[in-house]
């Protein structure tokens, strides 16, 4: 059996399917999986087992009725018998109702609406752990008749002292303060046989993170010198990631590195830890009104992200710190 696997989107969200890929391509060897994402990201799935194969897609070339159209005969000559829509937008449902009406097996990821949105009702009687992104999806597969248990643990070697840092987020309910994030990395620095490598995309972001590697001299910004796969070669040789929730703590968690996770606007109640990752060391500051957004993309209700401005510099260095030397 053919089975398609469509999620597009941000970065961090596609890459979370990894794990659920994995384990079910593992459980039914018998089957061929075909993972349909955006171009450029073919080296996160490129350890996955041979029954799986992924297709990139421009879809600036396929905008419109007309050319999701295109992209569905490009699709239905690869003989399609079942869709796992992981997405659940109008372009995975327009494509998941075509082969429907082809006559071939659908089922598509149930989000959870209405849970979401009473967790960040700002009700703190709402807060209560949520289906991980994980189980969501391995609920899709099994609503095909693949049911499996998510089993994914990549082999790694790491350096002790080797820290990552990696600052941004796509949404200002996500970033830790940039004066504080600066702080943060001194302390970290100061520890003699620490190596810190600075990680980022963008210009201004480029910019930002090559001021502060003069920090010290053993700190030292990748940002935008990296292919895609030295960079998760790289990822994979540390001994602890410091990301705020977003892409990069979903790429440590795909090559086994633990994360250090700073939160602010959004929750892990929502269900986007990384994988694997522990609670143990996500840094954040229990508030009423947290979380007030899933994807931090909201304005802040109290104006100045209080959820983030009450971290303090110390509490990130010392978890991270902690990890990077066993200690």
């Amino acid at each position: 059996m053919n089975i398609l696997v469509i999620r597009f989107s941000a970065l961090g969200d596609v890459v979370m399917t990894v794990p659920v890929i994995h384990s079910i391509a593992t459980c039914y060897p018998q089957h061929h999986f075909i993972v349909l994402s955006r171009t450029g990201i073919t080296s996160y799935f490129e350890n996955l087992p041979s029954n799986v194969q992924f297709k990139g897609v421009d879809l600036n070339q396929y905008k419109g009725i007309g050319g999701l159209g295109r992209l569905y005969q490009e699709l239905k000559r690869l003989d399609i018998d079942a869709v796992a829509d992981l997405h659940d937008v109008l372009r995975s449902q327009y494509l998941r109702l075509r082969f429907l009406l082809a006559g071939k097996k659908v089922c598509h990821i149930q989000k959870g609406r209405a849970e979401r949105k009473a967790l960040t009702s700002g009700n703190p009687g709402k807060h209560q752990q949520l289906k991980t992104s994980f189980e969501r999806y391995a609920d899709v597969f099994a609503g095909l008749g693949l049911p499996a248990s998510i089993s994914y643990s990549p082999s790694k070697t790491s350096k002790p002292g080797w820290i990552g840092i990696a600052p941004f987020a796509a949404h200002a309910g996500k970033v830790y303060p940039q004066d504080k994030m600066r702080e943060v990395i001194r302390l970290i620095a100061q520890h003699a046989d620490s190596r810190v490598f600075l990680f980022g995309g963008g210009a201004k972001e480029v910019e930002m993170l090559e001021s502060w590697a003069k920090i010290a001299p053993n700190v030292e910004s990748v940002a935008g010198k990296l292919s895609r796969k030295e960079e998760l070669s790289l990822i994979s040789s540390l001994r602890v990631m410091l990301s705020m929730d977003s892409a990069n703590m979903h790429l440590a968690s795909l090559v086994g590195t633990e994360v250090v996770s700073v939160w602010g606007a959004t929750h892990p109640y929502a269900g986007f830890l990384g994988w694997n990752q522990k609670l143990d060391n996500v840094i954040q500051v229990e508030m009423p009104c947290r979380p007030c957004s899933i994807y931090g993309n909201k304005p802040c209700r109290e104006g100045d992200y209080p959820c983030l401005n009450q971290i303090s510099p110390q509490m990130i260095a010392g978890k991270v710190l902690s990890i990077a030397f066993d200690e």
